[in-house]
């Protein structure tokens, strides 16, 4: 299994964004961020478009297209991006119901259950606690 980057993807877009606007440019294109994030444009329109439906950035289209910051940085958290772009629990459950006949099989969800929970809402917890102002005030001061 690999780790999912879309929230990082998403953060990396929205502050890109944020330092964009305030070199005095009002939109940015999702080749511009793409470049940034040394990924494919498509992926920055589709994680955008999910920014977008949450109200975190606009777009724009036809001559002067691209998209801008709907709110400021330092009213974004990192959980309105995760909730924007990372739908779902954090942790699944089997796809299919154990074997009820087997002691593990029987007592691996609830047991399981309880643990994600708490993950959950700590990380929900940490994420709400750090602003995209934040972020990009931290990737301003590291070291080149």
């Amino acid at each position: 299994m690999s780790a999912n980057s879309r929230l990082t993807i998403a953060a990396h877009a929205l502050a890109w964004i944020g330092l964009y606007q305030r070199q005095g440019h009002e939109v940015a294109t999702s080749e511009q961020i793409a470049t940034s994030a040394n990924t494919n444009p498509v992926v920055i329109r589709r994680l955008l478009g999910e920014l977008r439906r949450a109200g975190l950035v606009e777009s724009r289209r036809g001559v002067g297209a691209g998209w801008s910051l709907a709110r400021e940085l330092g009213s974004i958290t990192l959980l309105d991006v995760y909730e924007a772009v990372e739908p779902g629990p954090l942790f699944a459950m089997h796809r299919t119901t154990p074997d009820q006949g087997c002691v593990v099989g029987y007592g691996i969800q609830p047991a399981m259950q309880g643990i994600y929970e708490g993950i959950e809402k700590t990380l929900r917890h940490e994420l709400a606690r750090v602003t995209l102002e934040n972020v990009l005030r931290d990737v301003l001061a590291a070291p080149r």
